[in-house]
């Protein structure tokens, strides 16, 4: 035994489990008095805050919510969204944020197998909730307890459906002493389900650890000071909102929630509440930079939004730095807690064109600061692949930030972490300063007569064109070349083009065999974080192929 393990043992005084719950605590003792949270009429200090969030806490508790339970929650980005954050973990029960898009038989289904013992419903999803609670019942045998939150900026329809209603029974509960963290950091903190476009969805387990480290990097990533003021354009039940819940607690910050991510009402509370921070996807991002120009009027300066959830297309970088505002680019996967890694900028980039800055800043680039690993590798082989820009690999993680596992899955979660690596399914290259990018999803890659085409680069393209709104590329099977580029795409309002002037425009920039045989101007499905779901339009060009 060394001299350092004798009498210099763990205990309270200097150790504390890590868990983002704490910086709630830190917020309200610091910064009470300064605005934690607002939507609509309502405002809230970072002392309020933390008493609603404590006082929900003790009605969980009271509920019999502790370790290893689940509290399942569907809701828009409200402040009983930030509140579920703050109170779920620190009674060490594990959060599982609904996708507010799934239907009845997928909540049903999500709910029963992470064994939800509560849920928090907004009225506004009344009906198909209730739907998926009747299935629940009828095919699974469960009975969660149902919380209803009747918001103040929701006017709809939508009945009650417990026997809980969310202010009544914060009224009725006395706050908890303490929003305290687990003894034990490893402890779950959340659930998260990823798509699941093949068979069941995967249940994502996270901890307390990586979240606590993850909303630090985030601001460590982007340099955050204190008291952003923070957007909600990222829809919460992503990935816990990227950790950014505890991003902004950690840094007393205030919370603008948004219940509908719509270009005026994005541009809006842009104004009224001087925000200076935003996340979202591509796909909102571009709703940005295309809103009219009187929309766009009186933006506040020095607003910076982080992109991730898509590869950026490089007119989107493009076209917000045209309109000011500046765009951090990261990537990450659920099973990473969001974001994990970042296109770092460089002093040196701001010499470049901006054509070239647009291409430095979306590569998926180097490791968030406190993960500890990431690389590119042989899939098969677990090789290092060599800096130069071409020999392609799989783009893999390791550390802190990865998540515990698959609920109830171990073959899955063997086989992600084969290797003693993360295994991403993202093709990519690494460069020779170190920064990755991806090339394709391994399921996105189109053999076409023997030469990989990557539809990420034919999709930057098509996004080079003015008219073009939003785009998708997938493969199409040939007998001849046994797959070719299809592209779907969606107009800017009001554009025209023709599939011939596209197929020119993207000759200029291509090479001949990597330009779309086929260009269909159809609505492209996407998710509500505005993911395109390629699963679908590989599905309508497989039915396609069949017919012909």
């Amino acid at each position: 035994m060394s001299i350092y393990d004798q009498h210099l043992d763990r205990q309270r005084a200097n150790f504390t489990a890590l868990s983002p719950v704490s910086f709630v605590e830190r917020s309200a003792e610091v910064f009470g008095d300064l605005p934690s949270v607002v939507h609509g009429a309502r405002r809230y200090t970072w002392a309020q805050t933390r008493e609603r969030s404590a006082r929900l806490a003790a009605a969980l508790r009271a509920l019999g919510v502790g370790r290893g339970s689940t509290v399942s929650a569907m809701l828009p980005n409200t402040p009983e969204m930030v509140e579920v954050h703050y109170a779920v973990p620190a009674v060490n029960a594990v959060l599982n944020t609904l996708n507010t898009r799934l239907d009845a038989p997928l909540l049903a289904w999500q709910m029963n197998h992470c064994e939800a013992a509560v849920v928090i419903t907004d009225r506004e999803f009344a009906a198909v909730m209730g739907q998926a609670l009747q299935q629940m019942r009828d095919g699974f045998g469960r009975t969660p307890i149902v919380i209803d939150v009747d918001d103040t900026e929701y006017t709809g329809p939508g009945e009650r459906l417990g026997a809980h209603e969310y202010e009544a029974l914060l009224a009725a509960h006395a706050p908890v002493e303490a929003l305290e963290g687990p003894a034990d950091e490893w402890d779950a903190i959340a659930v998260s389900y990823t798509s699941g476009t093949t068979g069941d969805p995967k249940g994502v387990v996270t901890h307390h650890r990586g979240a606590y480290l993850n909303a630090v990097c985030n601001a460590a990533t982007w340099t955050m000071p204190h008291f952003p003021r923070y957007l909600w354009t990222l829809p919460m039940f992503h990935c816990n909102g990227w950790c950014f819940p505890w991003t902004v607690a950690m840094l007393g910050g205030t919370h603008v929630c948004l219940r509908r991510v719509e270009a005026r009402a994005i541009l809006d509370a842009m104004r009224e509440h001087r925000v200076d921070h935003y996340c979202a996807a591509p796909i909102v991002h571009s709703l940005i930079y295309n809103a009219p120009a009187e929309l766009r009027a009186g933006l506040p300066e020095g607003i910076r939004g982080m992109v991730a959830g898509a590869a950026p297309p490089a007119a989107m970088i493009e076209g917000m730095a045209k309109i000011g505002v500046d765009i951090t680019h990261v990537y990450g996967l659920t099973e990473v807690y969001g974001p994990a890694s970042v296109a770092v900028k460089r002093d040196s980039w701001a010499a470049e064109s901006l054509s070239e800055q647009t291409r430095l800043n979306g590569r998926q680039g180097v490791r968030y600061l406190l993960q500890e690993g990431m690389t590119v590798l042989h899939p098969q082989t677990l090789a290092p692949i060599p800096a130069d820009g071409q020999t392609m690999g799989e783009i893999m993680f390791r550390g802190n930030i990865v998540m515990k596992g698959y609920l109830k899955n171990p073959a899955a979660t063997d086989k992600a972490f084969e290797g003693g690596w993360f295994h991403t399914g993202d093709l990519a290259v690494m460069e020779p300063d170190r920064y990755v990018k991806i090339r394709d999803r391994s399921k996105d890659v189109i053999i076409s007569g023997g030469e990989n085409i990557s539809s990420i680069e034919v999709e930057d393209a098509l996004y080079r064109h003015p008219a073009v709104m939003a785009c998708a590329v997938v493969a199409k099977p040939d007998p001849k070349w046994g797959e070719t580029p299809l592209a779907f795409v969606e107009l800017q309002f009001g554009a025209q083009v023709t599939v011939d002037e596209l197929v020119a425009h993207c000759k200029g920039l291509l090479a001949g065999y990597k330009v779309p045989r086929e260009i269909r101007f159809e609505a492209i499905p996407k998710t509500s974080t505005g993911k395109i779901q390629k699963f679908q339009l590989r599905e309508r060009a497989r039915s396609s192929s069949a017919i012909e």
